[in-house]
């Protein structure tokens, strides 16, 4: 799970407390932990060989997907095109087309919260060496933030993009890695698996049950270790969290995250950790940070806009809430 937000209790045990025919791996890749465990008919050695053979295609797509929208990489897509597209239109993939083209609808829908182009200020971090930019270089930058910066128009090879601000630098970090579990999981249901779950730090995506049980997801507390706040029972569900806990460093009294509002390019203060849950991981990332910016109130209105999704949010002081149709979870006020 990313950065200990969740804890998947009943989903990742050991290789010898596994039953016959299921199957767990973890590795790394796109910067964070792969997990994956899956259940096939046990065959004996050949059931083995398929399982490696599967494993080894989910890891060899995450790879493949880093390799390409990574902004780290110099010889990624997405480093070209954040390189040559403010001086005019770039010829891009499908693949990059359709993540920018989400990532708009996305922006729209939010009304900003949600915005690629963040890190255009987000770059100037740096979390491990416990570095902010100063007030005026985020103000400064915070002018080339702007989702409709980045203009798209369709072509017969594909599709081609251009920035219309010369500053903006685009991340697309708060939806590749749903995108890129959505795409695992669609592959092992193409290969026959029925039931599994596959999970790219802290977006998951289950399929099916785990052995004639729904999967067990507890949301961790964000600043108790080894607390869970909620357990939920989940069958057929993609799962993103948002927390501020996850890459940040303290100064002065203030907590620096990267979950940055667009709005100002500073850290979003409205809550700890926002979790949503719905039909696939594209969506659920990028929603979970577009709750965190807007915070509890906008962001529970926003969730419960959209029919099968929902969202749990521990707020700035610590208090658990719910979207509308889990509102039977909500404990009552004292």
């Amino acid at each position: 799970m990313r950065k200990t937000c969740f804890l998947f209790a009943a989903l990742l045990l050991p290789s010898s407390l596994l039953h016959a025919g299921w199957h767990e791996s973890q590795g790394e890749a796109m910067g964070t932990s792969i997990r994956m465990e899956f259940y096939l008919p046990d065959t004996g050695a050949q059931e083995s060989q398929q399982a490696q053979q599967l494993i080894n295609g989910v890891m060899q797509e995450m790879h493949r997907i880093d390799a390409a929208f990574s902004p780290y990489k110099q010889d990624s897509e997405l480093s070209r095109l954040n390189q040559q597209a403010p001086q005019g239109w770039v010829s891009v993939s499908n693949e990059m087309y359709l993540l920018l083209e989400r990532s708009a609808a996305i922006s729209r829908m939010t009304q900003g919260a949600f915005d690629v182009t963040y890190a255009s200020v987000g770059r100037f971090y740096d979390y491990r060496k416990r570095v902010a930019p100063d007030d005026d270089t985020i103000d400064a930058a915070v002018q080339a933030i702007d989702y409709r910066h980045v203009e798209l128009r369709r072509t017969d090879q594909g599709g081609e993009v251009r920035f219309a601000h010369p500053r903006v630098y685009v991340d697309l970090g708060g939806i590749a890695k749903g995108y890129a579990v959505d795409r695992a999981a669609s592959w092992l249901a193409e290969q026959g698996v029925s039931q599994s779950s596959v999970s790219a730090g802290g977006d998951s995506r289950i399929t099916g049950d785990r052995r004639g049980e729904p999967w067990t997801v507890g949301v961790k507390h964000p600043r108790v270790e080894g607390q869970m706040s909620a357990v939920l029972p989940l069958e057929n569900t993609a799962v993103s969290t948002s927390g501020d806990y996850e890459r940040f460093f303290e100064a002065d009294g203030q907590r620096f995250h990267h979950i940055l509002d667009p709005s100002t390019g500073r850290s979003a203060d409205g809550a700890w950790s926002v979790t949503v849950l719905g039909p696939e991981a594209m969506f659920t990332d990028a929603l979970s940070t577009s709750v965190f910016v807007l915070g509890p109130e906008r962001g529970l209105a926003l969730i419960d806009q959209f029919p099968g999704v929902d969202a749990i949010i521990i707020n700035a002081q610590g208090k658990l809430l719910f979207s509308s149709d889990l509102a039977e979870l909500q404990p009552p006020s004292p």
